[in-house]
């Protein structure tokens, strides 16, 4: 099967939650699936929930991350970054691997949009994604240059959202 490339992008609540409801569905038809987290650090509902599904379905996260980009000194900025860089790498090797039959590149968009991660090296990873290989990446602002190469493009947008009324982010709602 040739694997194709999904984009979930917008401004709207769900990108990761669809790349996640995806990648269980490819679990389980047995496919192997490998989900890196980028600019997210704090435990999340869904991380503990797929750890019962490795090694199937396996989660790579970053452990620098303590903060919101925009809330971060310059130096902070640099650590985060070069870690950013790094998980990108270790996901370019996995894919290499032809272990994972599903890769989800969560946040790559808002690790590129904060200036996290280069535009370029996300485009070369997706540019040398292995035939076989199912690729997801989401965030907003979705590089037209991505959007392009993508055979799925999804745009969640946001009509109205709790937020908007002060309501806060919720345990097992929105992490």
């Amino acid at each position: 099967m040739k694997g194709l490339i999904h984009i979930y992008t917008g401004d709207g609540k769900g990108k990761t939650t669809a790349a996640v409801g995806l990648g269980v569905r490819a679990c389980g038809q047995g496919l192997k699936v490998l989900m890196v987290q980028f600019l997210k650090a704090v435990p999340s509902g869904e991380v503990s929930a797929l750890k019962a599904l490795e090694p199937g379905f396996t989660i790579y996260r970053g452990s620098s991350l303590k903060k919101f980009t925009f809330e971060m000194n310059a130096e902070e900025k640099a650590i985060t970054a070069a870690e950013q860089q790094v998980m990108l790498e270790y996901a370019a090797r996995e894919a290499a691997t032809g272990n994972w039959d599903m890769v989800i590149l969560d946040e790559a968009f808002g690790a590129v949009t904060s200036g996290m991660l280069s535009k370029e090296n996300l485009t070369r990873f997706v540019e040398r994604k292995p035939v076989n290989m199912e690729l997801v990446l989401t965030g907003r602002n979705a590089p037209v240059e991505l959007v392009a190469m993508a055979d799925y493009v999804s745009m969640i947008k946001a009509v109205k959202h709790p937020s908007d009324k002060g309501t806060s982010a919720r345990k097992g709602i929105e992490f």
